[in-house]
């Protein structure tokens, strides 16, 4: 039985690094610093240590060969999932490029509501190192913090500070969900203020908030059940603040609530704070099953974010068209490869099509894949990186335990070894 100290996590986003975990052969356990996040994620058992073949056992050689088997010849591949690492996405990107697949993150149409900002009007975001030493208002817009990333506020705001005397005067609010626990509180027993409304009335509420930070005349006296005057509260503290930060959850926000419009809003709100003269700037919240990862991985490979096609033989970009659940109801897949190295819970979509899956040992399926390589969880059974919600630091993930099982890039140059060796035999 082994204890391992400092131990950084790839599940919560906000670059924990302070855990300790007992590791007893193939079982670890969580023994400090865990949460309902990361605790889950380091602790599911190993269940799988073997790759199968029409759920038969196999050497990871074979899985590979049949894999090759099932691609070669295909129109439209799809990978779908890219839940891994930045040695995994390498992996998967080169795969994609010799085999013409299109390529999705499985939480792609949440952050299309941030990269649609970013791509039309550009937006002015902080780190989280600078919410830790100099942000004193935190507002959060439509998310619920706790749930999210259950110790951001343990970790940024409640602790010391570089530029602020007493970081426990920093204020906190709420805007639209309300926080589901205390972590908000201060250590001084200074609650978090919250304005809520409901999730359909937000565009409208960031929209008021805006034109009042503007300073635009609001003839209404509510706007989505919010009072005018409590809104202009808020408008007022952002501007007197020396460090204001916006922070949202694009996930949070949802896909059918006009979340993009929500976002760009508060984007645009924080350049008009900044141009009176005030200092604010955003945090997007993101991290988890290493979306931020394939993302950054897919940009600086191809020059755009994670949905992308290279059946042309070059990278297309579209954020809307080449949607794995989009493309596979509409009949434009012929193969789907499946790679999720992080979650157990997240299979690929049920299909007729010749599935492979490339997932964390443990995952369950209501129609057993063609193939199954079960693979190491990157910061449990091998080394390797991923990014955090602010998009500066990789994180360096260890390794903890000896499982035996290959890591999602060495599955996927195996099954490139596999094409490689079929088109020589051809």
């Amino acid at each position: 039985m082994t204890e391992i100290t400092e131990v950084p996590s790839p599940f919560c986003g906000v670059g924990t690094d302070d855990l300790s975990i007992q590791v007893d052969g193939l079982v670890v356990k969580v023994t400090r610093n865990g949460c309902m996040v990361n605790t889950p994620g380091f602790e599911q058992a190993i269940a799988d240590t073997s790759p199968r073949v029409a759920g038969k056992a196999v050497s990871l050689q074979e899985a590979a060969v049949k894999t090759a088997a099932l691609l070669v010849g295909t129109k439209q591949p799809m990978i779908g999932g890219c839940a891994t690492d930045v040695n995994g996405m390498r992996a998967l990107l080169s795969l994609a490029d010799r085999i013409g697949s299109a390529v999705d993150n499985i939480g792609f149409n949440a952050a299309r509501n941030n990269f649609l900002t970013l791509q039309d009007s550009g937006w002015m975001n902080t780190t989280l190192a600078e919410v830790k030493n100099r942000c004193d208002l935190l507002l959060v817009v439509g998310t619920d913090l706790e749930t999210v990333v259950p110790r951001f506020f343990e970790r940024y705001l409640w602790n010391e500070a570089m530029f602020l005397e007493n970081p426990n005067q920093r204020e906190v609010i709420y805007l639209g969900k309300s926080p589901s626990g205390n972590a908000s509180t201060s250590p001084n027993g200074q609650k978090a203020q919250v304005l809520a409304c409901d999730d359909s009335a937000l565009p409208e509420v960031v929209g008021v908030l805006r034109a009042l930070v503007k300073g635009q005349p609001i003839r209404a006296e509510h706007a989505g059940g919010i009072a005018i005057v409590d809104l202009q509260s808020i408008a007022d503290k952002l501007k007197a603040a020396k460090y204001g930060v916006v922070t949202w959850g694009a996930g949070a926000l949802g896909i059918n609530n006009h979340a993009e419009l929500i976002v760009q809003t508060v984007s645009e709100m924080i350049k008009d704070i900044n141009d009176k003269g005030a200092r604010c700037s955003g945090l997007p919240l993101a991290g988890k099953d290493g979306d931020l990862t394939a993302n950054q991985v897919c940009g600086w490979t191809t020059g755009y974010p994670a949905r992308v096609n290279f059946a042309r033989g070059y990278p297309e970009y579209d954020p809307y068209l080449y949607d794995t659940n989009r493309m596979l109801a509409n009949g434009e897949v012929d193969v789907l490869v499946w790679v999720n190295a992080f979650n157990v819970k997240a299979v690929p979509p049920e299909s007729e099509l010749p599935t492979i899956v490339i997932g964390r040992s443990g995952m369950t399926f209501t129609k057993e894949p063609d193939v199954f390589i079960p693979v190491g969880t990157p910061g449990i059974d091998h080394a390797g990186h991923a990014y955090r919600t602010d998009n500066v630091v990789a994180i360096r993930l260890l390794k903890l335990r000896d499982s035996g099982l290959p890591s999602t890039a060495e599955a996927l140059a195996a099954i490139e070894t596999a094409l490689q060796g079929v088109h020589h035999a051809d």
